[in-house]
């Protein structure tokens, strides 16, 4: 599937369709370069379950929760070198919580999709400075 997009508003509306199609356990693995809209789509996922709070990048945290009526757990890779950092920083351990992850700069870890396996896909090009290509792929949409 794929839309375009040509503002961030657009993208998180395009997000809460997705996210109409996604269960606890889900993951989502972003690509797309900075500044693309990963964190714009994902604050249409917390719009849509139902978060209170306030979506950010985990850039520097590595992960940020968003409780809701499915809890988001957005990870950011882009300072994760390799799959043994992955396992340090208890990502795995976020698998059995009953949440969605969401996974920026997941092509930072290619083995990752291997590893987990049905996963949906989402990679965001800029087109402009506003317009996105919005290409979801995997799980429920292949």
């Amino acid at each position: 599937m794929e839309v375009c997009t040509k503002s961030e508003d657009e993208t998180r509306q395009f997000a809460q369709k997705i996210a109409a199609f996604l269960h606890a356990g889900d993951v989502i693995l972003y690509t797309g370069e900075m500044g693309a809209g990963k964190t714009a789509f994902t604050k249409g996922l917390a719009d849509f379950f139902g978060t209170d709070e306030e979506v950010t990048s985990p850039t520097f945290a590595l992960v940020h929760e968003y409780p809701g009526r499915v809890p988001i757990f957005h990870f950011d890779l882009y300072r994760i070198a390799d799959y043994d950092e992955l396992y340090a920083v208890g990502f795995f351990d976020y698998l059995d919580r009953g949440g969605i992850l969401a996974v920026e700069w997941s092509e930072n870890i290619p083995e990752l999709e291997d590893e987990l396996g049905n996963v949906v896909r989402i990679d965001i090009q800029k087109l402009g400075d506003n317009e996105r290509k919005i290409t979801v792929s995997g799980k429920y949409f292949d």
